[in-house]
């Protein structure tokens, strides 16, 4: 039996940096600066809650977080655990944080139906 050929392995760093931050910087800079801001602050989490400024932005978000492996490798590459409600909002939790009180209220069904809009439209 032939194995097929299989490409050389890919060390994470430089996937975040060739293919994540390179095809999605919008992504890309806004978990970088909410890290940041986790990491300078003494807040619980960080969060965005300002729209992308455009539909090519929020598609970059969407890809990112949709993605196991992009998103995976940019919790790994920023220290971080990520939460994502829809259209925008993302957050930046520390890692033991995830499966806690304020991760747990921030991705709950309470929460997303809050920050949808009331005739839950795409946003």
């Amino acid at each position: 039996m032939t194995v097929p050929h299989t490409p050389q392995l890919l060390r994470e760093e430089d996937f975040v940096a060739a293919t994540v931050r390179s095809s999605l910087p919008y992504a890309y800079d806004l978990i970088a600066k909410l890290s940041a801001e986790l990491r300078d602050g003494t807040v619980e989490f960080a969060d965005n809650q300002t729209p992308p400024p455009s539909e090519r932005e929020r598609g970059q978000l969407l890809r990112a977080l949709s993605s196991d492996a992009i998103r995976g490798s940019l919790e790994r590459h920023f220290g971080v655990a990520l939460a994502f409600q829809n259209c925008h909002r993302v957050a930046v939790f520390p890692p033991q944080a995830r499966g806690g009180r304020t991760h747990q209220r921030f991705t709950s069904t309470r929460a997303q139906i809050l920050n949808q809009s009331p005739e839950f439209r795409d946003c």
